[in-house]
């Protein structure tokens, strides 16, 4: 397929966290630098929230009912997708393609039969926007024995490398993932665990709201340190690379077991939560002495979290990856721009280092608006 003639490109993201769905509209003008054009985010309806997090922990779901959340999610996303469009004065001739990621139900990347599972029909994205829509990214990487995540690192690399200086991306959604770029080594990253997943689902639990805003709940109590060591002691913290995971593996029924040899106040299980996800990250990058790492996703707006972070990693510099050009909430969804560019051009989007692919490949399915 030939490059279109239009250079702009949309990315669609709703992630781990279950919060917004995310549209940017982007222009890659030359390597490494990203225009953007054009953003807006509409919030996942509630009772999809619900249905999701369902699925993710294991609960049957009819043919049928699992077949009408696809075709809903589709019609959410292209609904967003017409919003910014119409926002931003754009047609669909002047964009190339719209990638999007998914709203993933189900991650499992071990066993007999790997799979993982992104909902949202991308033949109605590209019914209702008339624009080519590139989706399913992460399958071709499983076929080829990989994870199929994280995908981001692939953009990082192009966006982040510094020949000087250890660089680490850190995206903090439901689930936190890292990318280290390094300039002696090849490229590497993973999941590393819980990001704002287990805080948020806590405080919906105890306080009826969405998440703990800059951490100010955490922040009213203290870490207890028998109960982080014993959630840092679960294998996936100490498994080697490559590794990915997801909501059905790290959800309130995990920590619920973990907090069975503990009687602990709601204030001291956010505390100890938000520093599990300090530490897991910091354990990723520790291993190198120093460097910078840019944070995105919604962890990077949570004050008490980014103050954790500085502290269990004194010798990086920290900061949001706005400080690098690019907002912290509209990272994931440029990165499936990109991916959506990477495979119109046939060019490979996965990193075989960061998945565990045997090779390189184009990723995501082809769907023509007419």
């Amino acid at each position: 397929m030939p490059q279109p003639a239009a250079d702009i490109y949309i990315g669609v993201m709703s992630g781990t966290s279950l919060d917004n769905i995310d549209v940017v509209a982007v222009r890659f003008t030359h390597a490494g630098y990203v225009e953007s054009i054009a953003r807006h985010s509409d919030p996942l309806p509630q009772d999809i929230k619900t249905t999701v997090i369902t699925l993710s922990r294991g609960h049957p779901m009819s043919v049928k009912a699992l077949g009408e959340l696809d075709r809903r999610l589709g019609e959410c996303y292209a609904n967003a997708i017409n919003i910014l469009l119409e926002q931003a004065a754009l047609r669909p001739k002047h964009v190339a393609a719209v990638g999007c990621h998914g709203q993933t139900v189900y991650h499992q990347p071990s066993g007999d039969y790997p799979f993982t599972m992104q909902l949202g029909d991308a033949n109605v994205i590209a019914a209702r926007t008339g624009i080519t829509t590139v989706a399913d990214f992460r399958r071709k990487d499983m076929a080829y024995g990989g994870q199929g995540a994280p995908l981001v690192p692939a953009f990082h690399n192009d966006y982040f490398a510094d020949s000087e200086q250890a660089t680490a991306v850190v995206n903090i959604g439901g689930i936190a993932n890292v990318s280290m770029i390094c300039p002696d080594r090849p490229l590497y990253g993973f999941d590393t665990g819980p990001g704002n997943m287990l805080m948020d689902a806590w405080t919906q639990r105890h306080r009826h709201q969405a998440y703990d805003k800059d951490g100010e709940w955490a922040a009213t109590s203290c870490a207890y340190q028998p109960l982080l060591n014993r959630l840092l002691s679960d294998a996936y913290f100490s498994r080697p690379a490559p590794k990915s995971t997801g909501r059905e593996y790290f959800n309130l029924d995990w920590l619920d077991r973990q907090l069975l040899a503990f009687s602990l106040s709601p204030d001291q299980v956010q505390a100890t939560l938000l520093a599990l996800t300090a530490e897991s990250i910091a354990l990723a990058i520790r291993p190198l002495e120093r460097g910078r790492v840019f944070v995105c996703g919604g962890g990077a707006h949570n004050q008490a979290l980014m103050h954790a972070l500085q502290q269990a990693l004194p010798q990086w510099s920290i900061a949001q990856t706005d400080d690098a050009g690019i907002s912290c909430d509209d990272m994931e969804a440029i990165a499936f721009a990109w991916l959506a560019r990477q495979t119109l051009n046939h060019q490979p989007g996965n990193v075989p280092a960061v998945t565990g692919a045997t090779q390189a490949c184009c990723l995501g399915a082809i769907y023509l608006p007419y």
